[in-house]
C-alpha cells in the first residue's frame, strides 16, 4: 500500500487585518487512494454465533476478534484488521459447523429413541 500523497496548497489571502499586511491561511490536503477494499470484520455473524450458537465459547472468541478487527480498521492498520478478521471468520465457520453437527446428532438421537420406543411398544 502506498503512503498518502501530500499536496501543498497556495496561500489564500483573507480580509485585511489591522496588523502588517493581509492575513493568509495555509492548509495541506491529504489524499488517500484506496486500491484494496477494506477488510470485513464479520461482526454481525459473530454476534449471531455468540447469542444463538456458542459451542465451546467459539462465538465469544469470534466476537472478540471481530471487535479487534474493527478497532484495527479504524486505527488504519489494515494488515492487523485482516488478520483479526480472518481469525473471526475461521472461528465463526468452526462454530457453525459444530452447531450443525450437534443439531444433526440430536435429530439422529431423537429418531433412535423413537424407533426404540416403537419397538418396545410392539413387543408387548
Amino acid at each position: 500500500m502506498e503512503p498518502p500523497t501530500y499536496h501543498q496548497s497556495e496561500f489564500v489571502p483573507m480580509k485585511e487585518s489591522r496588523y502588517e499586511g493581509p492575513a493568509v491561511a495555509q492548509h495541506t490536503t491529504v489524499r488517500i487512494d484506496r486500491t484494496e477494499p477494506l477488510p470485513r470484520d464479520h461482526i454481525i455473524w459473530s454476534l449471531c454465533c455468540l447469542l444463538y450458537a456458542n459451542p465451546l465459547c467459539l462465538g465469544l472468541a469470534a466476537f472478540c476478534y471481530s471487535i479487534k478487527a474493527r478497532d484495527r480498521k479504524v486505527a488504519g492498520d489494515m494488515q492487523g484488521a485482516r488478520r483479526h478478521a480472518s481469525n473471526a471468520l475461521c472461528l465463526n465457520i468452526f462454530a457453525l459447523v459444530l452447531v450443525v453437527i450437534m443439531v444433526i446428532l440430536f435429530f439422529v438421537y431423537l429418531a433412535n429413541i423413537s424407533w426404540y420406543l416403537n419397538q418396545m411398544i410392539h413387543r408387548v
